[in-house]
């Protein structure tokens, strides 16, 4: 049940309302943005809310049951200040969102909250994005058990493999570059496939401070291939850090890390095998 103030209760029950909806948005990382779908900024409690055009939630779903209540919100990037390269970069991943609404008027009255949850899937496109927010009930769909599986479930040097990544890591710079997905050390001297699965860590450039994990390093042409591109453009000259990767089998964390004793699949375990029977004429 929501509690709304008498004052602001009177208000909405009359004939006009001025009312408006105001989104705050905080990252992981402690950054404020927050917008209102009023024509003009809406000051409440000393925090300004800037308008915005093209801003446009949807219908809020909330049951009384388990379900787990949703909110789409859809915008233009220009319009927000977001980047394409801010969301692909990650930066509002688990970010919280605080939907409500207010008399424009006078936002003595206090508010209405409508919702408050966290941002989950982001599309984006040149010009737009679209939000899904996730309501707290969203928390306990997620599976909590671990399953069975042939290769280890830990991540590489993480509490639970315990490997110390220092005499793995390595330091460099790039000295060309195909896209921001593709780029080459000519310094690096590393066996073929040394890096596949490792993690390369930008400590300059546009990058600096975002992560990547390598799908493919070749010796002949000294060059990374990331999973994914970067969002910023990569430049000759951006250092980097990049770590040994390791493909989570029993046989490489045996002779490659000698960490068996922290090994965590079941190798051993009976694999669903699956057999094509040819009728006998």
């Amino acid at each position: 049940m929501k509690t709304i103030g008498a004052s602001l209760q009177t208000h909405l029950a009359s004939e006009v309302a001025t009312v408006a909806i105001c989104f705050k948005i905080t990252t992981p990382s402690a950054i404020i943005l927050t917008f209102t779908s009023h024509t003009e900024d809406v000051v409440v409690s000393g925090v300004r809310y800037t308008s915005v055009n093209g801003l446009s939630p949807t219908a809020i779903d909330t049951t009384g049951s388990l379900a787990v209540d949703n909110l789409d919100a859809r915008g233009f990037l220009h319009t927000l200040g977001l980047t394409n390269a801010d969301i692909h970069a990650g930066k509002y991943d688990g970010s919280t969102l605080e939907v409500f609404l207010v008399n424009y008027a006078d936002t003595s009255m206090g508010v209405v909250k409508l919702r408050k949850g966290f941002l989950g899937n982001m599309r984006w496109g040149r010009v737009s994005f679209d939000a899904e927010v996730r309501g707290i009930m969203e928390r306990y769909t997620k599976e909590l058990c671990e399953l069975y599986t042939p290769s280890c479930r830990a991540d590489l040097g993480d509490a639970r493999c315990t490997v110390d990544l220092t005499p793995f890591t390595f330091t460099g710079t790039i000295t060309s570059l195909t896209n921001n997905r593709k780029f080459k050390d000519s310094s690096r001297t590393e066996a073929t496939g040394y890096f596949l699965g490792g993690k390369l860590t930008w400590t300059g450039g546009l990058n600096s401070g975002l992560a990547m994990e390598v799908k493919n390093w070749t010796l002949g042409s000294t060059e990374f291939e990331l999973m994914l591109p970067m969002p910023y453009t990569v430049q000759v000259g951006d250092t980097y850090s990049v770590h040994k990767g390791c493909v989570k089998t029993l046989a490489m964390c045996r002779d490659d890390f000698n960490n068996i004793e922290n090994f965590r699949g079941e190798p051993y375990v009976p694999q669903t095998v699956t057999m094509a029977i040819s009728a006998l004429k």
